[in-house]
């Protein structure tokens, strides 16, 4: 049975993933990270209320099994570039590096397709440095999850993806869509959980068509490896 740390609970796959987690027998205890409560209720669950900004009030505490990384927001919420940077990759980064200071051996991360740190658009930069940046720390197993267009419930409208999702999602009604039909919330969650049970040694990195297979318990041998 083992402790699952995770940091951006709040978010649209990490709301879905803490409640896969608490359900999920195989974890004994799931460590909660976030600037304000979660509201929920169960004996599974542990949580704290923490500064990001504050590292050394809470990074002794970063101790576990596995980190799911799922924490986000975007350039509207955050007010600008700079302030989306911060939370995207400072926090997540310092988060991922105080975790294996810890001595915990598994890492989920959330990124993003098309993630690359040389490109030139913004969002994908950004997120090309994070996973290059957490590969170079010293966790046994590293996973990152690069979805596409993803679909849940949101507390905000966001109406370039409710759009784009309702043309998705017709073509994926007509056998169209394929690998790039939208993810749903669930189901990345799924894979997240998967991912960080099996805990394969190295670095896998898991695009668009692989994380559908990893969120229906793909085989060990078939999943795709980088390291």
């Amino acid at each position: 049975m083992k402790t699952a740390l995770v940091i951006g609970a709040t978010g649209l796959v990490g709301k879905q993933l803490v409640q896969q987690l608490l359900a999920d027998s195989r974890f004994h205890k799931v460590i909660v990270f976030g600037r304000r409560p979660l509201g929920i209720a169960d004996a599974k669950l542990e949580e704290h209320l923490i500064n990001f900004d504050a590292p050394e009030e809470w990074q002794h505490l970063v101790k576990g099994d596995v980190l799911f990384s799922s924490l986000g927001t975007t350039l509207k919420q955050a007010g600008g570039q700079n302030q989306q940077y911060r939370v995207d990759y400072y926090y997540q980064f310092k988060f991922a590096e105080a975790a294996t200071q810890n001595g915990v051996p598994t890492y989920v991360l959330v990124s993003s397709s098309g993630a690359n740190p040389k490109s030139l658009i913004f969002y994908s930069r950004m997120k090309g440095a994070l996973e290059e940046a957490v590969k170079k720390l010293g966790f046994q197993s590293i996973n990152i999850l690069q979805p596409g267009l993803l679909h849940g419930h949101r507390d905000e409208s966001r109406f370039g993806e409710v759009a784009a999702y309702k043309v998705l999602h017709l073509l994926d009604k007509v056998g169209l869509a394929g690998k790039y039909r939208p993810y749903e919330d669930r189901v990345v969650a799924q894979a997240m959980v998967n991912a960080g049970i099996a805990a394969v040694p190295g670095v896998h990195i898991y695009t668009l068509g692989d994380i559908f297979k990893l969120a229906e318990g793909m085989p060990q041998e078939r999943r795709q490896h980088s390291t």
